[in-house]
């Protein structure tokens, strides 16, 4: 998907990543079984369950202070029910449902759930403190205390949200203060260690 976030000042980027993930679960979320979580793993995967069901990747090319255009890249696990032993976690809607998805209307219905949170992210201030509430809302782990590998160091911390550039907050165990960018930062609970 290619956008043109012309409106978009460039550091404020990480909003298309809000906007595109929450569009992502907007349009799993009918689709579940009563019960079933979507959930966003900071920074840009979405998790059913403890299952990582999709990957969101977004180069950003800048012109100016602003951002001239985007192009989305969304990998989704529909009908897979097999996965390679070296990917962590994997599920597919399929694994969760039980039914096979025509791909054709999924998408067009990914589409629309991502035009509509886009058209929030246009609307201004409004729509962006919209975004960061419900981005925080669906911030797996959020408000848990977890282990984390923090710059090969392993900490017990809480995520209490993530900063306008797009950087997580946590607070550790004993009331220190981190923010960390890419990379920086392994979910342990995850990472089967």
């Amino acid at each position: 998907m290619v956008l043109k976030p012309t409106f978009l000042p460039f550091e404020q980027q990480y909003m298309l990543t809000k906007t595109v993930s929450l569009g992502v679960a907007d349009c799993l979320i009918p689709l579940l079984p009563v019960g079933q979580e979507v959930s966003i793993k900071w920074p840009n995967d979405i998790y059913i369950g403890m299952g990582k069901v999709c990957g969101i990747l977004i180069s950003n090319h800048v012109s100016g202070s602003s951002l001239s255009s985007s192009v989305v890249g969304i990998g989704l696990n529909v009908n897979q029910t097999a996965f390679p032993e070296w990917i962590p976690n994997p599920v597919s809607l399929k694994q969760v449902t039980g039914q096979e998805e025509a791909l054709e209307p999924l998408l067009l219905r990914l589409v629309d759930c991502i035009a509509f949170r886009y058209g929030q992210l246009q609307g201004g201030l409004e729509g962006e403190e919209a975004l960061d509430n419900e981005y925080l809302s669906r911030l797996l782990f959020r408000g848990e205390e977890r282990p984390y590998l923090l710059r090969g160091e392993r900490v017990d911390a809480t995520i209490v949200g993530v900063n306008r550039f797009g950087h997580l907050d946590l607070t550790g165990a004993h009331g220190e203060k981190y923010t960390c960018q890419l990379k920086e930062l392994v979910f342990l609970d995850l990472a089967g260690r």
